[in-house]
C-alpha cells in the first residue's frame, strides 16, 4: 500500500537543498547528437527484434554530416550482428526489417533533432565481437 507516501516525499524534498546548476538550462543531455542517433538506432533493435538477436548487436555511426546546401543531415550507420544467421533478421524478407528499423530510428531522429534526416543502415557481421577489446574501443565501450 501506498501509506504515508507523500507525506514521506514532501518530508523529503523539504530537507534537500538547492545545489548549483551543472548544466544550462535549455541542455536535456551530456550526450552528443552522434551517441543519441546510435542510441535511437539501438531502441529500435531493441523493440523490432525478437529474442537474443538485438543483444548480439551493436551500432556505429560511420558518417554525420550536415548538407551545406540544405537543412539536412546526412547520417550512415552500421548494424554489427556476432552471428551471421542474425544478419538475415535484422535485413528480413527483402530488406523488409533493415527498412521498418531505418523509418523508425529517422523519424525519432528527426522528432528529437528537430531536422531533416537521410539516413542509410548496413548490416554487418563481426564474429563475437563483445569479446574483442579493439572492436569493444571502436564503439564506445571501455
Amino acid at each position: 500500500e501506498d501509506f504515508n507516501v507523500e507525506q514521506l516525499k514532501q518530508m523529503i524534498v523539504s530537507y534537500l537543498e538547492e545545489g548549483p546548476m551543472y548544466y544550462d538550462e535549455d541542455e536535456i543531455t551530456d550526450q552528443t547528437m552522434r551517441q543519441m542517433a546510435e542510441d535511437i538506432i539501438r531502441e529500435k533493435l531493441l523493440f523490432l527484434l525478437s529474442e537474443e538477436v538485438p543483444h548480439g548487436t551493436a551500432v556505429e555511426i560511420e558518417l554525420f554530416k550536415k548538407r551545406e546546401d540544405k537543412d539536412l543531415y546526412d547520417i550512415e550507420a552500421v548494424i554489427y550482428c556476432d552471428k551471421d544467421s542474425h544478419k538475415g533478421i535484422v535485413i528480413g524478407k527483402s530488406g523488409s526489417m533493415l527498412k521498418r528499423i531505418g523509418t523508425e530510428a529517422r523519424k525519432s531522429m528527426e522528432h528529437t533533432f528537430d531536422f531533416k534526416i537521410n539516413l542509410k543502415l548496413w548490416v554487418k557481421v563481426k564474429n563475437d565481437w563483445r569479446n574483442d577489446n579493439r572492436m569493444l574501443n571502436t564503439l564506445g565501450y571501455k
